[in-house]
């Protein structure tokens, strides 16, 4: 039985083949396959080298998700045990290839479409999971100062969540914090996983203990948010912990967290949205996100206001200052009527 890398080599021999078969929404340019994301969407985000060492390897622009083709097929048709995923990639390999030279010489559109349910995988993983109160997730939560974390329903936990390494290829699973990603109308759209140290000690020691998947692109992970409402005030940031510190002081504010800058920058606002507080991340990517959704909150008519944390992220500020402060701090921040109406 091949392994894990052998089976990615055997798809790289042939990436083009898997391109046209799992994203064909998408077309050759150059020595590039250019689609829109894992979900098969139209667009150029996502390209995948088809040709020299780096054959089969791709990598998502906006998401930054990357990998080899056999994490392509396990993000393309929603599997979530590497089995299921294996059986998948020797399925294809049995299959007869197309005549790549028909494709090359018609339209993209004029390929096979691949139908693949963009939230499939997301939706069955969250159905796996646990309600979070008394689990490690919580506990992990916990000693980063959000203590009330199980209130929230977008959180749950998973005991063995499948990862791989995308390096090596070595497969094995470790407890996670698992969020859900829901759109405007709080249909599950993708999952955040937060891969945790089975003995306590934090995230699991590996290379990326944080993915995504599923469909991100102006969707997030909602908090206090009601479904189909106007929300008139609310407040946006990228990770997961710097909302959940914001959530922790200023409870009754719908909040999301976007979880990329990129993908920030991109959130679709909610009806009868009016002013936007955009909690601020100090880096390179994170003065984008925060300048791309204030560009699109202007245009849009709506407000954009900043909330700067004292230190690195809101949840230095709520670890290390403590909630007083921080609330001090934010108080200063919002506009006057939505301090009285939101902060204790």
């Amino acid at each position: 039985m091949l392994s894990a890398s052998e089976l990615a080599d055997r798809l790289a021999q042939d990436a083009e083949a898997v391109c046209h078969h799992y994203l064909s929404a998408g077309r050759r340019a150059g020595n590039y396959w250019l689609v829109g994301d894992v979900a098969n969407s139209k667009g150029r985000s996502l390209y995948v080298h088809l040709i020299g060492p780096r054959a089969g390897r791709w990598t998502d622009a906006a998401t930054g998700q990357f990998g080899d083709l056999l994490d392509l097929v396990r993000e393309s048709c929603g599997l979530v045990d590497f089995r299921d995923v294996a059986d998948e990639v020797r399925h294809f390999l049995s299959l007869p290839q197309p005549d790549l030279r028909s494709f090359r010489e018609g339209n993209a559109g004029d390929s096979v479409s691949v139908e693949r349910p963009a939230t499939e995988r997301a939706r069955r993983l969250f159905g796996m999971t646990q309600p979070l109160a008394g689990t490690l997730a919580d506990v992990y939560l916990r000693e980063r100062g959000i203590l009330r974390a199980s209130t929230h329903a977008a959180l749950r936990f998973q005991s063995s969540c499948y990862y791989r390494d995308l390096l090596t290829g070595r497969t094995t699973s470790y407890p996670a914090l698992i969020a859900a990603v829901t759109d405007r109308e709080g249909q599950i759209t993708g999952v955040h996983r937060t891969w945790l140290d089975p003995d306590g000690g934090g995230k699991a020691k590996v290379d990326d203990p944080r993915r995504a998947l599923g469909k991100l692109l102006g969707n997030g992970v909602r908090f206090r948010f009601p479904v189909s409402e106007p929300v008139p005030v609310m407040a946006a940031g990228e990770g997961l912990e710097t909302v959940l510190s914001l959530v922790a002081i200023i409870p009754g504010m719908p909040m999301v967290a976007a979880l990329t800058a990129n993908h920030l920058a991109a959130f679709r606002f909610p009806p009868g949205c009016l002013r936007i507080y955009i909690a601020a991340d100090a880096d390179a990517a994170g003065r984008h996100g925060m300048e791309g959704l204030s560009r699109r909150a202007r245009e849009y008519g709506i407000l954009p206001l900043v909330l700067s944390p004292d230190l690195g992220d809101f949840n230095d500020d709520l670890r290390w200052l403590g909630p007083d402060r921080l609330t001090a701090s934010l108080r200063a921040q919002l506009e006057p009527e939505d301090a009285i109406t939101f902060l204790p």
